[in-house]
């Protein structure tokens, strides 16, 4: 029986466990979107979350705790500096699992995890682009010029 056991071990021990999730949070931070397989990405979203949480007071209690978590200082740097003033609206929900298909060599289920709000696909922006780019069908010049020869070439056909 399983009662009470939440965590998958992803086939590792502790501290493989422990590394894996902190070299993948941080890729994920840096890069924005990495590829990987479900169960790993289902893993990785119970590790991140409360770091993306954390990241939104910036004081140097919470700098200090998710650095215990990460161990990298450019990802810290990334989390605070850019991804923080995005993520600062939100409540809750800072990733998204895409489902890919099976990897070829293995039959993996593999997937895409990315940074909501830095996918451009999904964002209001992009409604914003194509109200922009609405025109009307034909210009009005150019519906008089083409009056205007047909009425020169009737009167030269007439003389």
């Amino acid at each position: 029986m399983r009662h009470g056991k939440t965590d998958n071990h992803l086939g590792r021990t502790s501290q493989h466990r422990q590394a894996l999730l902190m070299n993948m949070a941080s890729s994920l931070i840096l890069k924005k979107r990495i590829e990987t397989t479900v169960a790993k990405a289902k893993e990785l979203k119970k590790y991140v979350e409360p770091l993306l949480t954390k990241s939104k007071d910036d004081t140097t209690p919470s700098r200090r705790t998710v650095f215990s978590y990460l161990q990298n200082k450019e990802s810290v740097k990334e989390l605070y500096g850019i991804v923080a003033e995005k993520i600062s609206t939100r409540q809750g929900g800072y990733t998204r699992i895409i489902r890919t298909g099976n990897r070829l060599g293995d039959n993996a289920d593999m997937c895409i995890m990315e940074l909501v709000d830095f996918n451009l696909l999904y964002s209001n922006k992009s409604e914003e682009t194509k109200a922009k780019t609405r025109r009307s069908r034909k210009p009005a010049t150019k519906k008089s010029d083409a009056a205007d020869a047909n009425s020169t070439e009737a009167t030269e056909v007439k003389e």
